[in-house]
């Protein structure tokens, strides 16, 4: 039998379906296959001038770069202290960064041609890698192609990952998106967000890209461990809630009424006497500070914070902090004298800081915290209620240099309000307490509260204030027979009147509303309480708040 022949036709159709069928296949192994191409580094990164290198933190690339000067890395300030470490003080008059550790402050000249540790290029201060890591504890990493520097810091916030196989880091998610680096099985990588079936991370070296979220799992806590032999902070704390009061001395003569103005006290374990206050802009402070009160409140069981106010109208804060000769030399006039009295400890309380004096403020707490450290005095600073126009207080960097940040939780309405209203109620205090505690760990915080109220004439064209102690307060109320109601949102007795052409209205501070501001004490774990101030209160307001301290 013969076989049937194919036409030619039918071969040619086989061919080229054949063909087809290849050319099919091999574009879906092409569609599939990862591409090899490598991305430019140079068009990623950026060009650095000659003697630049660009400068990589995290996951960001910063506008502003690095020096080199031989091989050796310079950090502009600006950067390491927005990012890395905010403890370098450029004091501009001498030309030196101070750094106040938590044992000794120190001091580095800046040098015009570079090679020390603080360049000053073309009036601009640059740190260099190595008197960094000397106090911050980072990771740094140098590349060439261009020319850069890694860092990475805050490893606390970081999530770290390890690659479970051999892979590569890609500009941008897809396999057809071109390399940026390769990484090897086991190499830790960090995550800064994760897609659908990608994730956007950052290598250690300064690669920000992506990878496959199959390729990585998260690192052992033996892989991220992290041992650092940067000093660390260390505060003094009571052991039981602090129960303080102010006390307001304004003359020598007035320590002698300790006794008297104490004696129907009870529950104090620390007083606060207004004895110092800043006199001039060369660092000198009025003394009014007295041993025999020391000794007559340490036989009463009280530890003495003498108190540091900036009330003098003829000074400038911000003229005394932001000079290195005139600051440091108020610290010493202030821890002499407190040694010399043998109190225990300083109050800070300077009020209504400007917005550059901020730097200066905290510069002066980290050189005072230094001195307290040495002589074993306890270092607390009175702070506003958080608002927006404070951020410059810092009540962060505060929290890690003293031993007790205090919130002043009164003033809610004061002299100068345009309505009236409660000098302290319970929620906007409470707000500040957890507005304070966002920003400091709760045991180091000190809630202040009132002894006062304010009564309010409300008139027609004219509102006016005058504040009243306890006692002062229930005189009013019975004297015109107020009516009061408790207010179940300001936790406080409420009540107005009328006389003399006005309206009269009146927030009460008494044993209720002391007793609820005491109670936030416990509800978010704080230090204690910090009442403004001795001889404002009625002697029965002393039960309560211990009783509302007890833990």
């Amino acid at each position: 039998m013969k076989k049937k022949k194919r036409s030619p036709a039918m071969t040619v159709i086989i061919l080229i379906i054949l063909v087809a069928a290849a050319g099919l296949l091999t574009n879906i192994i092409r569609s599939r296959m990862p591409t090899k191409e490598r991305m430019d580094l140079r068009e990623y990164y950026g060009e650095a001038p000659e003697g630049e290198a660009i400068l990589v933190l995290h996951a960001d690339i910063m506008e502003k770069h690095a020096l080199l000067l031989g091989e050796t890395a310079y950090l502009p300030l600006g950067i390491v202290n927005t990012y890395l470490n905010q403890r370098y003080y450029w004091d501009a008059e001498n030309r030196q960064i101070i750094y106040a550790t938590p044992s000794e402050v120190t001091y580095t000249p800046a040098s015009e041609e570079g090679g020390g540790d603080v360049w000053l290029h073309n009036e601009d201060v640059y740190l260099s890698v190595p008197y960094v890591q000397r106090y911050t504890d980072i990771d740094v990493y140098y590349n060439h192609s261009p020319e850069r520097v890694a860092i990475q810091y805050r490893f606390e916030d970081l999530k770290a990952v390890t690659a479970k196989k051999n892979t590569a880091v890609r500009y941008q998610g897809g396999i057809k998106s071109p390399i940026l680096c390769d990484v090897s099985a086991g190499s830790i990588m960090y995550l800064a967000a994760e897609l659908e079936n990608w994730a956007q991370v950052f290598t250690p070296d300064g690669y920000i890209g992506y990878v496959q979220k199959s390729v990585y799992q998260e690192a052992s806590a033996e892989q991220t461990a992290r041992e650092s032999s940067i000093e660390q902070y260390t505060h003094t704390s009571f052991e039981s809630p602090v129960n303080l009061v102010w006390h307001q001395v304004t003359v020598a003569d007035a320590n002698s009424y300790f006794e008297n103005d104490t004696a129907a006290v009870s529950g104090v374990n620390v007083i606060s006497p207004t004895w110092y206050t800043m006199t001039d802009n060369a660092g000198n402070i009025r003394d009014i500070s007295s041993a025999d009160y020391v000794n007559a409140a340490h036989n009463k069981g009280m530890q003495v914070w003498a108190l540091i106010d900036n009330f003098t109208s003829d000074m400038s804060t911000f003229e005394v902090l932001s000079h290195t000769a005139s600051r440091q030399a108020l610290i010493g006039n202030l821890v002499s004298s407190v040694v010399n009295c043998g109190a225990d400890g300083i109050n800070i309380d300077f009020e209504t800081l400007s917005e550059e004096t901020g730097v200066h403020f905290l510069q002066f707490l980290r050189e005072l915290s230094v001195e307290c450290r040495r002589k074993n005095l306890i270092l607390s600073v009175d702070n506003p209620v958080p608002e927006d126009f404070t951020g410059h207080y810092d009540r962060a960097e505060q929290g890690r240099v003293v031993d007790y940040v205090i919130i002043m939780g009164y003033d809610e309405h004061y002299v100068g309000s345009v309505e009236a209203g409660s000098v302290a109620s319970l929620p906007w205090v409470e707000k500040g307490v957890a507005d304070t505690i966002a920003e400091v760990p709760p045991e180091k915080v000190i809630l202040g509260i009132p002894f006062y109220c304010r009564l309010w004439k409300v008139m027609a064209e004219s509102l006016s204030s005058e504040a009243l102690g306890m006692g002062e307060a229930n005189r009013v109320v019975s004297e015109h027979k107020v009516e009061l109601y408790w207010d179940n949102v300001v936790c406080q007795h409420v009540g107005s009147y009328d006389a003399d052409g006005a309206n009269w209205k009146i927030w009460l501070e008494d044993a209720e509303s002391i007793a609820a501001k005491t109670d936030l004490v416990n509800k978010y774990n704080l230090a204690g309480t910090a009442a403004w101030k001795l001889g404002l209160e009625e002697s029965s307001i002393w039960t309560v708040i211990s009783e509302h301290l007890q833990r």
